[in-house]
């Protein structure tokens, strides 16, 4: 199918046998993107994995960025596609993630759109095999108002204009976490971000080796940043596992958002 064109943006920090999962998961698309960009914010181990892609256009750019946000800044950085979604290496997309957002973008209007979420935790056997011990799902509306209270939206889940990105001048690299937060609600301001309804991407933590879950003096200077930043009272350190638990039988979760239709998938 015709549409803007893609560039999945993938960050990795020494973690091949996670990172090549993920990068199936870009190859298993329906719609392909124009480029794979990926930021090696670690050893160099990232082209052990890169097999995966096949005959897709791949870019591994080493990057001592040592955070989230400037690697992703600097993957985006030369991207030629008009639309960006990010990817981290330890999450996936399901076969119709890129194909959705794609067709969301049909809307002149859409800025910025992303897909509900299935939160799984997991553990990693001496195989490396990634055993699934349960999930829970994020699937909730756009809300100004629960967004200054919990970042429910997963970077893995969304899909921005490029020219978005770069009018908000990228992730906020101050922020050495809770970046993706920030630019959903710089965003906000120009624009309203569009939920896609449905599944279509697994957030995969595990005890363990989880950027978000560990740092907590770091993540609470950064939730205090953004809460001065945003005029929000500073919110409690959350995983997504967390914020999933706490959406369940909200308002608005579960329902469509009635600005997009989506055609059904054959």
């Amino acid at each position: 199918m015709s549409g803007p064109s893609i560039a999945a943006i993938v960050t990795t920090r020494d973690r091949p046998l996670l990172l090549a999962d993920a990068l199936a998961s870009i190859a298993a698309q329906r719609v392909a993107p124009l480029e794979v960009r990926i930021a090696d914010d670690g050893e160099g181990m990232a082209h052990q994995a890169t097999p995966e892609l096949g005959l897709l256009e791949v870019t591994v750019l080493p990057s001592d960025a040592g955070q989230p946000g400037g690697a992703r800044n600097h993957a985006a950085g030369g991207a030629r596609a008009e639309l960006l979604a990010f990817l981290d290496d330890d999450d996936r997309w399901l076969p119709h993630h890129l194909a959705d957002l794609q067709r969301a973008f049909a809307h002149p209007q859409v800025e910025l759109a992303f897909h509900d979420v299935a939160v799984i935790r997991e553990r990693v056997d001496e195989s490396g095999r990634r055993v699934e011990l349960e999930r829970r799902l994020i699937a909730h509306d756009w809300d100004d108002a629960w967004m200054r209270r919990d970042d429910y939206i997963a970077p893995s889940a969304w899909m921005v204009r490029r020219s978005l990105f770069e009018q908000l001048e990228g992730f906020d690299e101050s922020f050495p976490c809770s970046e993706d937060w920030d630019f959903l609600l710089r965003a906000a301001a120009l624009t309203v971000p569009r939920r896609v309804q449905g599944v279509a991407v697994e957030v995969r933590m595990r005890d363990s080796g989880n950027l978000s879950a560990d740092r907590g003096a770091e993540r609470q200077a950064c939730l205090e940043a953004l809460a001065r930043r945003h005029g929000f009272p500073t919110p409690a350190i959350k995983t997504f596992w967390d914020v999933a638990g706490t959406l369940a039988g909200a308002p608005g979760s579960g329902a469509p958002d009635p600005s997009i239709r989506m055609p059904s998938r054959t």
